[in-house]
């Protein structure tokens, strides 16, 4: 009898053995689809979080998904622990784009496909697809919101003034974003309808470090008390509503928006984080962009869903990384101004109760 029982102990200890190697018994038998996500500070990062784990899960995988609070060396190690836990697929928006090129190898040696979302993965030939919004069109949007709020297109000469307040150096995605939006504003600004009065237009110099609000902030009270003591701004591009909500708090510091001599600059954002939605409805912000997370989900499962079928995918462009053009399924990001931010309501992205 004791025999029998030892032998039952030992085989109950092997199959915890083998679990665990799978796993763990949740999920089991199940493929695993890796998440790893930058934050869940702002707002989009956790409805794509959602909506990922909604439509992966109804379809039958499991899903392991992490949020690294902007810290790339934490990314890397819950990377590291998806491979570990034998994730067939990795979903990556980098904290750090160019931090992940050896967790990147590590996890191809693993047989696992990797695919680059929202930010592209920088410096290394390891990354299957890109999954993201146009973001060229981004930053067209971005220099449409100015041309627009200060009716450029309808003749308006100014001459008007403009600061510029890009993406963080980090991040791959800001040099599109700045392109995009100079495509717009160059005409602007050469032919002296737009002049930037602090002299400081070039990626290198208007880029805000890990898209912080409050660098943002004081990089804009710097430029508000030298330049702008006897004239007013009028126009603000900033590339993300993070970097708007400093700079809004900025402008109203100096005076901004409390007379009528002194009205708050036309300013951009992207994102439609609900500080934004809300500043733009008190006219505090001008527009910002909406990168439905639905959408995303959905052009993401179906690379997943392609690959797990293996059958084929069609590219509609292709993205450069440093290394090699990784294949790119993109999707439109869309304008949101004063006049249709009820369609955030609409699509679920907000409720009434939530704007007021």
């Amino acid at each position: 009898m004791r025999k029998v029982i030892l032998i039952s102990l030992v085989l109950v200890l092997l199959a915890s053995v083998f679990v665990f190697a799978g796993g763990g018994q949740q999920g089991a038998g199940k493929k695993i689809v890796g998440i790893a996500l930058p934050t869940k500070e702002q707002p989009i990062w956790p409805a794509q979080g959602n909506a990922l784990t909604k439509i992966f899960t109804d379809a039958g995988y499991q899903v392991i998904i992490e949020y690294a609070e902007d810290m790339p060396e934490r990314q890397i190690m819950q990377i590291e622990n998806m491979i570990t836990r034998g994730c067939k697929y990795l979903i990556i928006t980098a904290v750090d784009t160019f931090s992940l090129t050896d967790i990147c190898e590590k996890a191809k040696d693993a047989g696992i496909k990797i695919i680059s979302s929202d930010r592209l993965i920088m410096n290394t030939k390891n990354v299957d697809y890109y999954v993201s919004f146009d973001l060229i069109r981004n930053g067209i949007l971005l220099g449409e919101g100015v041309e627009k709020g200060l009716g450029l297109k309808e003749g308006k000469k100014g001459p008007f003034t403009l600061e510029i307040f890009s993406g963080s150096p980090d991040d791959s995605n800001s040099v599109p974003f700045y392109d995009g939006a100079m495509s717009v504003l160059k005409k602007y600004l050469d032919n002296g309808t737009l002049v930037v009065k602090s002299g400081q237009v070039s990626l290198g110099v208007t880029g805000i470090l890990k898209w912080d609000s409050a660098l943002a902030q004081a990089r804009m009270d710097n430029i508000l008390g030298a330049y702008y003591t006897d004239t007013r701004l009028d126009a603000v591009v900033a590339a993300a509503d993070c970097l708007a909500i400093g700079i809004i708090s900025s402008l109203d510091s100096m005076g901004y928006g409390k007379s009528a001599d002194l009205p708050f600059p036309v300013v951009t954002g992207q994102d439609c984080e609900i500080t934004a939605i809300k500043a733009i409805i008190a006219g505090q912000q001008y527009m910002s962009v909406y990168l439905d997370p639905v959408v995303m989900s959905e052009k993401m499962f179906g690379v997943v869903d392609s690959l797990d079928k293996g059958t084929a995918i069609n590219p509609d462009a292709h993205y450069n990384n440093g290394t090699i053009e990784v294949p790119a399924i993109t999707y439109d990001p869309v304008y949101i101004d004063k006049s249709n931010y009820n369609l955030l309501v609409e699509r679920g992205f907000y409720t009434e109760a939530d704007l007021r």
